[in-house]
């Protein structure tokens, strides 16, 4: 005979497991469209002409990507489950054409090798968070700090253009965005496991795409990094 409680654990494993992967299908799909849009532009002339060859074009679309990551974070709730999906794929492209110049800039075989390393790395460190018994809410506050100093770094970095200050950079990265992989995906795992049971597919769906553009975010700064790290330029 089949007891309350063991019936309650198998339906809060299956609501925490159909939310995972709902933000896994939201992030593959972001990071799809963020892909073709990358190659589309880098491989039309006519493209990078217009977006790099335009003064101040670069940093307006920068700050829309920023705008609408804000607007998401701020706004999730009281926009429609519609609307959300279709800020986060908008912002996936509006990314696919700022980082058009890694096609630019890099060959093609160090940035297929070096996103297989970031998937089969972002892999292992959210199957990590997943199945920890350990709380990385510390671990995430100590990321977030280094986070904050990869940033200030990098803004002082514009103006010193210093390649080795860019390579520590790189390295420190890529330890905040594996530890901040790790930590969101136990967070995700969290919030999965609180959602009401007569909780809406609209909200359902809105806490999916937030953690899809979480998850997609540190995949793509691990992407990044990796890639300065690894990356075989064309020159």
């Amino acid at each position: 005979m089949v007891s309350f409680s063991s019936f309650s654990q198998s339906s809060v494993l299956v609501k925490t497991n159909s939310f995972i992967r709902s933000v896994y299908n939201w992030m593959a799909i972001g990071l799809a469209l963020t892909g073709f849009t990358s190659y589309y532009v880098a491989h039309n002339e006519s493209a990078v002409q217009l977006i790099f060859g335009t003064p101040g074009l670069l940093i307006v679309l920068v700050i829309a990507e920023l705008g609408f990551v804000f607007f998401l974070s701020a706004r999730i709730q009281k926009i429609e489950a519609s609307t959300a999906t279709a800020l986060f794929a908008v912002y996936s492209v509006l990314n696919g054409i700022t980082l058009s110049f890694i096609f630019l800039a890099y060959t093609a075989t160090s940035i297929v090798s070096t996103f297989i390393i970031c998937a089969i790395t972002f892999l292992g460190c959210s199957v990590y968070g997943m199945i920890t018994k350990k709380d990385l809410t510390s671990l995430g506050g100590f990321m977030m700090m280094g986070l904050m100093g990869i940033i200030i770094a990098s803004v002082v970095n514009i103006f010193l253009q210093s390649s080795g200050m860019q390579m520590i950079i790189s390295y420190v990265g890529v330890i905040v965005f594996i530890g901040l992989t790790a930590y969101d995906t136990q967070k995700l795992k969290s919030m999965a496991v609180t959602i009401p049971d007569n909780a809406s597919g609209a909200m359902i769906r809105k806490g999916a795409i937030m953690g899809a553009l979480t998850l997609y975010l540190d995949f793509i700064n691990l992407f990044i990094m990796l890639l300065r790290i690894f990356g075989n330029s064309r020159d």
